[in-house]
């Protein structure tokens, strides 16, 4: 977070340099990241970038760091006290607020003033914004700002003129709803019904927490504000954040938690400010909705617990007098401490968090470190994590892992044998029934999904990895390998599912770049069909789905898809180098195409052909499915896929797209002889 020493100095007596707020905020545990000097018309100022830790959303303003500094160095904190006076009129009988969602916003305030005169801010609030490293607008605008970067809490103002029907209702978005944000160069978004809005009598004119919108922002002809002080639930602002690509000063707030408790104190603040900076007359009352403000909570401890994780002797005294230069209200009874923690810390629940607090207090350098054995420990293996990062991800997609007994019978072996290949043989006693070293890890996997299905289980997904021994002349082959089974839910879909598995897989493992082809062949005999997988020119194993005469050989009701590859050359290399990008700005838009083509055309072909034609703004092209029945002529199918085009600076028209359509069926019609089906 940048600061400004000059502002942080407001709320200190005696003030502190630049370096002694740096030092103090340091033991406190926000590190200085960065110090600039600043010149301003009255002077020079100094601006400074503290890291924030995500759980202390107190500390993220000046008055936060500030109080910081109080409690360390123990100097005098200076409070801003907000009294603003109205002019008796009351605020109800102009506007009014109805929250509907109480649970995303616990508390939505609203106060009114008229007659503001719109202009330049003073010089002292210019510099202070400045200085920190804003841009300042005008005195209404920056006064928000001000209460932002001075208390943590966010605020926002409407133009009341331009509020339809004078009222603000809390709900959630429209599906597709649109909204134009406030700000210069701007986009129009589309919004989903898991965005909260803060809504006019018609439309949208803010989303909750994040941004204002452009159709109620104040101008310089605005005369009469509704000013906003809320409370709302964090995880649903940074979900909509992350899901619009649209971030803010208020959104970083909101997310680390505003109480409900800290908003009156906040929005009082804004409204003195605004009459001393604009002028204008605040009506009395506070129009707003939303859930009883919770009471404070209040959470104890044992002094000698303290001491005791601590390893120092500190007294009750100054536990009690660290916790209440931090705002707590401390008070001793009996072995408790017990602590009313104030609004703004909702970071504090448990016992050991105000054990915390006590040590940051104490100071950590204070606190002796005991003697130590000295070890080295070794850093996971890129294979063994890459080896969990594949289990991981095959437990997220429903299948079960199995460990199973690397011997199995004759019988099981057998069918898994290519050309070339014999069994390995145990000359051990001991193994009876199953003296043969696993050449394959699917004959495993079907015994587990046989026992199963004699217990009832219906739907099921396997994994195992494993070695698999196969001997060729006087050469053994051990092989790390992964198999995988499932059943097959619907028949019409082929090997779709357990291709989109594999393809997951790969994609875990080296990212998103190689090129995953699955190619028919037929000399895996256990398969039919059978297929095999290549990633980047590379064979790693075959997928497809059991022979019937192998299904029913293991008992099994109904039909296997399954999958044996060698992925341990790719662990050796994990994880993936990752490249992050910007979420999309702009809305796609996006065209799908039913094509009647031979069997024997693949969807690779058909996708291969696409990207010779270089579409403008094609952002990717997908199977959808595949159909074969009614109105489709005898050998042919029906394939389907889709065409999303996103251009990088604009919403696209669908005249652009649709001259690129046309070419993706013109090609389809000259290589494969495919009809458009309607």
């Amino acid at each position: 977070m940048y600061t400004s020493v000059k502002w942080i100095n407001d709320y200190l007596d005696p003030p502190a340099d630049a370096a002694e707020q740096a030092e103090l905020l340091t033991r406190a545990g926000f590190p200085l990241e960065e110090t600039e000097e600043v010149p301003l018309p009255s002077g020079t100022d100094t601006r400074q970038d503290y890291e924030m830790t995500s759980n202390r959303g107190d500390a993220v303003s000046h008055l936060g760091l500030a109080r910081e500094i109080a409690a360390i160095s123990g100097r005098t904190l200076k409070v801003p006290n907000a009294t603003p006076q109205n002019n008796g009129k009351l605020a109800a009988e102009v506007a009014s607020v109805v929250n509907h969602e109480h649970k995303l916003c616990p508390l939505y305030t609203g106060r009114i003033i008229k007659g503001v005169n719109v202009g330049s801010s003073p010089d002292w609030l210019a510099e202070r914004l400045t200085a920190r490293g804003d841009i300042p607008r005008n005195n209404v605008v920056d006064a928000t700002n001000f209460v932002l970067f001075e208390m943590g809490q966010p605020t926002h103002i409407f133009d009341l003129a331009k509020l339809k029907g004078s009222q603000i209702i809390v709900r959630m978005a429209r599906d597709q709803e649109r909204f134009l944000p406030i700000g210069e160069g701007e986009s129009e978004v589309k919004l989903s019904a898991q965005d909260l809005v803060i809504a006019d009598a018609e439309d949208a004119v803010a989303i909750a927490g994040v941004k204002g919108g452009a159709i109620t922002a104040v101008t310089e002809s605005t005369t009469d504000l509704l000013l906003e002080a809320a409370s709302f639930d964090p995880v649903a602002v940074r979900n909509t954040s992350r899901r619009l690509g649209i971030a803010s000063d208020s959104s970083y707030r909101f997310e680390r938690g505003i109480h409900p408790g800290q908003v009156n104190q906040a929005a009082d603040r804004l409204a003195e400010l605004i009459l001393e900076l604009g002028g204008g007359e605040l009506y009395e009352g506070v129009i707003y909705d939303g859930a009883p403000i919770p009471e404070r909570r209040v959470a104890s401890m044992r002094p000698e617990r303290c001491r005791k994780i601590l390893g120092v002797p500190i007294t009750n005294e100054q536990m009690v007098d660290f916790l209440r230069l931090l705002g707590f209200e401390p008070t001793l009874k009996g072995e408790w401490l017990e602590c009313v923690v104030p609004y703004n810390r909702i970071d504090i629940e448990r016992e050991i968090d105000v054990i915390e607090e006590v040590g940051r207090m104490f100071g950590h350098d204070n606190i002796p470190v005991e003697d130590t054995i000295e070890i080295r420990v070794t850093p996971p293996q890129a294979t063994e994590l890459a080896k969990q990062a594949v289990a991981d991800e095959l437990v997220g997609l429903g299948f079960v892992e199995t460990v199973t007994h690397s011997l199995v019978s004759d019988v099981d072996a057998r069918p898994f044998f290519p050309d070339g290949r014999s069994e390995l043989r145990v000359a051990d006693e001991r193994a009876k029934a199953t003296p043969i070293l696993q050449p394959s890890l699917i004959p495993s996997l079907l015994r587990v999904r046989k026992l199963n299905q004699d217990s009832g289980v219906e739907k099921l997904k396997l994994f195992e990895s494993a070695a698999t021994f196969q001997a060729a002349g006087a050469d053994h082959h051990e092989v790390n390998t992964l198999g995988l089974l499932m059943d097959v839910l619907n028949p019409q879909d082929g090997l779709r599912p357990i291709r989109g598995v594999v393809e997951r897989l790969v994609d875990v493992l080296l990212g998103h770049q190689p090129s995953v082809t699955i190619e028919s062949d037929a000399s895996t005999s256990w398969l039919t069909p059978s297929a095999r997988v290549n990633v980047s020119g590379q064979e790693i194993g075959c997928l497809g789905q059991l022979s019937p005469k192998l299904v029913q050989q293991f008992g099994l009701d109904q039909p296997i898809l399954a999958a044996e590859l060698q992925l341990w050359s790719f662990y050796e290399a994990y994880p993936p180098e990752t490249e992050a990008h910007a979420l999309p700005s702009f809305p796609a838009i996006e065209r799908d195409l039913s094509l009647i083509v031979a069997e024997s055309i693949t969807w690779d072909q058909m996708a291969q052909q696409v990207e010779t034609l270089a579409l403008e703004n094609l952002d990717t092209q997908q199977f959808i499915t595949t159909f074969r029945g009614k109105g489709i002529p005898s050998g042919h199918k029906s394939l389907s896929m889709r065409l999303r085009f996103r251009a990088p600076d604009r919403t696209l028209t669908h005249e652009e797209v649709d001259p690129q359509v046309e070419k993706v069926v013109g090609i389809m019609e000259t290589q494969f002889a495919a009809q458009l089906r309607a």
